[in-house]
């Protein structure tokens, strides 16, 4: 098995990477200085010429508030790059794995989203992330799409880093408290990546670690287990403001995961274990 993962450089990507190579699966990460995934004939003559089994589209447009001015950048990325990738993927038959987001969804109610519900995208970023999750469906057959939300790696800026780094010049800080999902560890989702790739169970799949909270309780855990003494104080999302609106409700449902016999990620506070103690 070959398999190419773009945005290698990233917080997935890197991990997806590690794990490849742990479980010695011939791989190639890939970035922006590869090739150009917005340019169709670059990204073709890339991805038929190294001729992969499973291509793991990591590469996106993430940043959520910026996107709502820089809407072009963030189309050409989320839509014609995903475009671009799965039509290679068709010309060569080979699996696609493509990660999509909570914010597809527009975060109404307060029960979990399951994977055929109807998206409504509430900001650009999602509808674009949506857009792209259509190219993919209408142009191949073997794909994975895989919904994601609040994710945290080693390997790039996460909200864990950020908590983090207040910490060392504030002794109090505020914290959204209710926007309620759940944080994804890439070191946990890439290892069921891998594993979903070796197999054929294709469909929309939704997977963040276990277990359900607030941004303010993801920063209290943090601080917990930091043993850093700070004081959080609860804030409205009306309180803080910010361009892009976020989804109050971005809970997951993964009985899809459990459908297809695959291992549900761990709780997240156990993996907030895990990531500070490689991080620290």
């Amino acid at each position: 098995m070959k398999v190419l993962v773009t945005g290698y450089k990233g917080q997935l990507g890197y991990d997806v990477i590690k794990r490849l190579n742990k479980s010695n699966i011939d791989c190639l990460g890939v970035d922006i200085d590869d090739f150009d995934i917005t340019n169709e004939k670059q990204t073709f003559d890339y991805i038929v010429n190294y001729n992969p089994d499973v291509v793991v589209h990591c590469a996106a447009y993430t940043a959520v508030d910026k996107a709502e001015e820089d809407k072009e950048k963030c189309f050409n990325i989320n839509v014609i790059g995903t475009r671009n990738i799965a039509k290679a993927c068709k010309q060569i038959d080979c699996k696609m794995v493509y990660i999509s987001t909570d914010y597809i969804f527009d975060g109404q109610g307060e029960t979990p989203f399951e994977v055929d519900d109807v998206p409504n995208p509430i900001n650009y970023y999602g509808e674009t992330k949506y857009l792209g999750e259509n190219e993919v469906t209408n142009l191949i057959k073997k794909y994975f799409i895989i919904r994601i939300s609040w994710v945290f790696g080693i390997n790039g800026n996460n909200f864990i880093k950020t908590m983090l780094r207040l910490a060392e010049t504030k002794n109090e800080i505020s914290v959204v408290s209710d926007q309620i999902g759940s944080p994804t560890y890439t070191y946990d989702l890439a290892k069921l990546i891998v594993s979903m790739i070796q197999e054929d169970k294709y469909g929309i799949y939704h997977a963040t670690n276990e277990g359900y909270c607030s941004w303010y309780e993801f920063a209290l855990e943090i601080f917990k287990q930091s043993n850093i003494d700070i004081k959080v104080n609860p804030i409205k999302t009306e309180d803080y403001k910010t361009l892009a609106k976020r989804p109050m409700n971005s809970r997951l449902s993964k009985k899809i995961l459990d459908k297809n016999n695959y291992k549900r990620l761990p709780f997240w506070r156990d993996s907030i274990l895990n990531f500070l103690k490689e991080y620290q």
